[in-house]
């Protein structure tokens, strides 16, 4: 089971980084990069909520859960803009990739995180072994 939903995790992560980034690239017309990326986060952020409660982890959506879920994209959050920013004002590495460099590192924790909030009584254990 748990291999599984890491599979549709990540094919939905990939989905879900498709979105914000396109949305990212339209709003960077007229925001600052930062405020694009927030943005495009929060919007990115609600869709996968849906997607995974119902292909991850085939769970109702709940408003508890919908609410406790930026919970488990704060990580992702954290992580993914410091290296925004670190890829764009400390590397100067230009802000058209930077969004997608730097939500690689923090994927492991969302699926973590995002696990516990939409299967609370399940085991912590991530063993891809069943």
């Amino acid at each position: 089971m748990i291999a599984r939903q890491i599979i549709t995790f990540a094919v939905i992560g990939v989905l879900n980084t498709a979105v914000y980034y396109g949305l990212y690239l339209l709003f960077l017309i007229r925001l600052p990069y930062l405020a694009a990326h927030v943005l495009a986060f929060a919007l990115s952020m609600a869709g996968s909520f849906f997607l995974n409660a119902r292909f991850t982890y085939r769970v109702r959506p709940t408003w508890r859960k919908f609410l406790l879920f930026p919970l488990t994209n704060a990580a992702n959050f954290v992580v993914t803009t410091a290296g925004v920013y670190v890829i764009v004002d400390v590397l100067h590495a230009g802000s058209r990739f930077a969004p997608l460099l730097a939500s690689a590192a923090a994927i492991p924790v969302t699926f973590l995180v995002s696990r516990r909030v939409m299967l609370p009584g399940a085991a912590p254990r991530v063993a891809v072994d069943e």
